[in-house]
């Protein structure tokens, strides 16, 4: 179970997020703060896995709080306010939850969450979630970590890779897309798909990942702000 505080200024906000937490029965729910001094000195103090964080707040926003954190844990920004989610994005969140948000949809958030904290846990007993592919005449392991991005080429995807050689695999696109876990890959474009923490910003329809600047389509625009709005699911 992962231990967990939330920030916000209205404590009805704080007592949806308690009720959440407790009903998804995942999350320790450590304490709740409706003061962001409080809550920094409780995290000076205490290390936690994970904040929910209101955006818009009195004395310091919550994307300035986070920013001034010396160890970051993982974030949901929770707002009421739609305009803040690519910031809250560019900061490597989570997800975003849009109030008023239903138990699904927080369920969602933490479900994302859960997923990210695996992937980083430190204990090496873990393996690290990964695929299968074929590719020249013999089945490779690829480590999800490691995907840059998927790039469709007719028949073929190409997988781009961290520091490796792309693999090229004959499969049609949506088919490792069935594969990849939906918390942690969005597809941006009908010939890409891309791993949501690699992005490294957004902007003027293009996303940017170490090197590639690839194009969002205009019938995947909505799925990619999906991890950060409250949408209708997928």
């Amino acid at each position: 179970m992962i231990t967990a505080i939330a920030i916000d200024d209205e404590p009805l906000a704080l007592k949806i997020v308690e009720k959440f937490a407790a009903q998804s029965g995942q999350i320790s729910l450590a304490k709740t703060f409706t003061q962001t001094h409080e809550a920094m000195q409780y995290l000076e103090e205490n290390s936690v896995d994970l904040i929910f964080l209101d955006i818009n707040m009195p004395s310091i926003s919550g994307i300035d709080f986070f920013r001034e954190l010396k160890v970051q844990p993982k974030v949901i920004f929770t707002t009421a306010y739609s305009e803040y989610a690519v910031e809250g994005f560019n900061l490597n969140a989570v997800d975003y939850l849009l109030k008023p948000f239903t138990f699904s949809r927080f369920q969602k958030a933490l479900e994302k969450a859960l997923f990210q904290l695996k992937m980083h846990a430190p204990d090496t007993a873990v393996v690290e979630p990964f695929l299968t592919v074929r590719a020249d005449y013999s089945l490779i392991k690829i480590f999800l970590k490691d995907i840059l991005l998927i790039e469709s080429l007719d028949n073929y995807v190409k997988i781009h890779l961290q520091a490796q050689k792309p693999v090229l695999a004959r499969m049609p696109l949506k088919t490792i897309a069935d594969m990849l876990p939906k918390a942690s890959f969005v597809r941006i474009h009908r010939s890409y798909i891309v791993p949501v923490d690699k992005i490294k910003s957004i902007r003027n329809k293009t996303v940017f990942i170490e090197g590639h600047e690839l194009p969002i389509g205009s019938s995947f625009e909505r799925e990619l702000m999906e991890f950060f709005e409250d949408r209708s699911p997928r």
